[in-house]
């Protein structure tokens, strides 16, 4: 069967208008105004646990004899730590290097000259009981540590804690959003879209820190972490 002219017009004018009437709905969706507001809380909260970095450095003329130095001591260290209840868990190898020790006389003009080997092992010890932290300081020293590469305070339920500061930024932007909308002549609908700023917790929930103040008698003060949030989120405006 052949079409003739006039039906093949009126039957390419229902297909135009059909493909407007299916677009209209996305083109108005489009249309829609919004506002988007970023804001952002914070609680301040008591630290909990204590990380400390600490460890053995053993020197000697040859790498053997520094190596069954620093073993000896750092067996020694380990098991003072597990007597004081520290666990197994809580103890973690954050180190561990032997390296040639040279000397050089500007004088000679000769070339530097091996005079020993040092072995260096370090552990991190997370220290749960926070009034023992300064206990397990001294007992450190006294078991043959030599160096401290550094004490963090810990908040380990920082997370939860947090949530606080999540519903208070939420809070906080909804009031900015509400005075913008009334300053524009609208008013604030549905929420379209909730995101949260977590660039400086490096992909996800992590310990907060703080660095310790240590003296010759080991006083430390855990003073208080600060958790913060940062929200964006985006309204309809009726």
């Amino acid at each position: 069967m052949t079409l003739s002219q006039r039906q093949i017009a009126t039957f390419a004018a229902a297909v135009l208008f059909f493909g407007m009437t299916a677009i209209s709905p996305s083109k108005a969706d489009d249309m829609k105004r919004t506002v988007t507001v970023s804001a952002s809380a914070s609680v301040e909260v008591d630290p909990d646990a204590a990380s400390i970095t600490s460890g053995v450095v053993s020197e000697a003329a040859t790498a053997r004899e520094a190596l069954d130095a620093n073993t000896k001591s750092m067996s020694n260290l380990i098991d003072g730590l597990k007597a004081a209840g520290i666990t197994d868990k809580d103890i973690q190898t954050s180190n561990f290097s032997i390296h040639p020790r040279h000397e050089h006389n500007p004088k000679d003009g000769g070339p530097p000259k091996l005079v020993g080997y040092s072995v260096n092992n370090s552990v991190n010890v997370l220290v749960r009981d926070l009034p023992k932290l300064g206990e397990i300081l001294d007992l450190m020293v006294s078991l043959g540590a030599n160096q401290m590469q550094g004490m963090n305070f810990i908040v380990t339920n920082a997370e939860t804690l947090k949530d606080d500061a999540r519903r208070e930024a939420i809070a906080n932007a909804q009031r900015r959003a509400k005075l913008y909308a009334t300053a524009a002549g609208a008013k604030v609908g549905d929420v379209v879209r909730i995101s949260e700023d977590v660039s400086s917790e490096e992909g996800g929930p992590r310990p907060m820190f703080r660095a310790a103040k240590m003296a010759s008698a080991v006083p430390v003060a855990p003073g208080q972490e600060t958790l913060e949030a940062r929200v964006t989120v985006t309204w309809e405006l009726d």
